[in-house]
């Protein structure tokens, strides 16, 4: 069975930093961009916020905004930027016939109710009979107390009409990786000849923070570059609202079709390394020597976390290999979880397409890039688990 060759046609881009992947090239490509910072709101903890976003460009109807929760219409937006990018959006016949692999969390929890069920439950003693009541009059029948995961890939469904096949992972950074996997492997093995793929994250929600501080992961502070917050007060993270989709074809397909292809889209590699075990700096290393990267001189879109155990082993790794020059773009957009790989993937076709390597986004640290990227490599090395890699290279 021949494998079918998998190119990127379409690609949404939402971020602190603006909208779209023109919008982004042009602020990456600017040497010493400053990032966009919000310290105030959940201090002691920085994030990089969202930009004035008019969702009646892409979510038409008020009443299915409404429905929808921050993170919802962020993921549905930024598709369809990437369908309207690849000319598909629109197209009944195209829409019809595209599969859809989703990553996405568990979804912003109502933090109203929360508080409404827990001061109920100061002068109640039958709390599961609170609860109950709790759950049948202040959500909507469809929800729980967090939101279901695959809801995003319904919104991209009603809204979009892509009404294909669809998969939703779920598992922060490994979920974008397992995504992007599967889609090329589909594509590849032609079960599909288009594939929308992507997520969002929406970490202006205080639940969304949480998650991350339970643990220790969160920098605590003044903002420093991702690479440079190694023994810092916290946990080094810092976090930012985004969401990236790609549309992934046929080469043949998009051909077909007449549309402009970004870059092919070479291996997607993963692993889940035993971290207690001091496995990550090995599993790091293997996932690069199995990426067969080429010769000479090799941008790297780094989706370094910051957080310390992982963002430490990547640099370890990286910094071994002469030839590499990494770009921790986290520095500029914060760490967007699901959506982080899905956007590394679109960072590096960007910079295929154009021909030009972006700048050092922390110039102390990253090592300068001097020639034409022809292959990009995109990583995401996740904070607390999973590891994934892609190769990107010349259409």
């Amino acid at each position: 069975m021949s494998s079918h060759h998998v190119v990127i046609s379409g690609i949404g881009l939402v971020s602190s930093l603006g909208e779209g992947p023109d919008a982004h090239w042009r602020k990456l490509a600017q040497p010493g961009r400053e990032p966009v910072l919000e310290a105030s709101r959940f201090s002691p903890y920085t994030v990089h916020p969202l930009p004035e976003i008019d969702w009646n460009l892409q979510i038409a109807k008020r009443g299915d905004q409404r429905q929808m929760e921050t993170w919802q219409r962020l993921g549905t937006y930024a598709a369809g930027m990437a369908l309207d990018d690849a000319g598909i959006k629109g197209n009944d016949e195209l829409c019809t016939t595209m599969d859809m692999v989703v990553a996405a969390g568990g979804g912003e929890r109502d933090e109203a109710v929360d508080a409404d069920i827990l001061a109920a439950s100061e002068s109640r003693n039958d709390r599961d009979v609170l609860l109950n009541e709790k759950l049948t009059t202040e959500l909507r029948p469809t929800l729980f107390l967090a939101q279901l995961s695959n809801l995003l890939a319904g919104n991209i469904s009603i809204v979009h009409k892509v009404t294909g096949s669809s998969r939703t992972f779920m598992g922060e950074e490994g979920a974008g990786v397992a995504a992007v996997e599967t889609a090329a492997a589909r594509i590849r093995s032609g079960q599909s000849t288009h594939i929308l793929v992507g997520g969002a994250f929406q970490t202006e929600h205080s639940d969304m923070l949480l998650g991350y501080e339970l643990a220790g992961y969160l920098h605590r502070g003044p903002w420093r570059p991702v690479w440079q917050r190694q023994g810092l007060d916290g946990g080094g993270v810092v976090t930012g609202s985004g969401g990236a989709f790609l549309v992934l074809e046929q080469r043949e397909h998009a051909i077909s079709r007449g549309r402009k292809i970004y870059a092919e889209l070479g291996p997607v590699i993963s692993g889940r390394a035993k971290r207690r075990q001091g496995e990550l700096d090995g599993e790091i290393a293997a996932l690069l020597r199995q990426a067969a990267l080429p010769n000479g001189e090799l941008l790297t879109i780094s989706g370094a976390s910051g957080a310390h155990t992982a963002t430490a082993a990547e640099k370890s790794a990286l910094d071994a290999n002469p030839a590499i020059a990494a770009r921790g773009f986290s520095t500029l957009t914060g760490h967007m979880k699901e959506a982080q790989f899905p956007f590394a993937v679109a960072l590096a076709a960007l910079a295929v397409e154009r021909k030009a390597a972006y700048p050092a986004f922390d110039p102390a640290t990253e090592k300068p890039f001097n020639g034409v990227p022809r292959t990009v490599l995109a990583t995401a090395i996740g904070y607390h688990q999973f590891e994934g890699m892609a190769l990107v290279n010349v259409a």
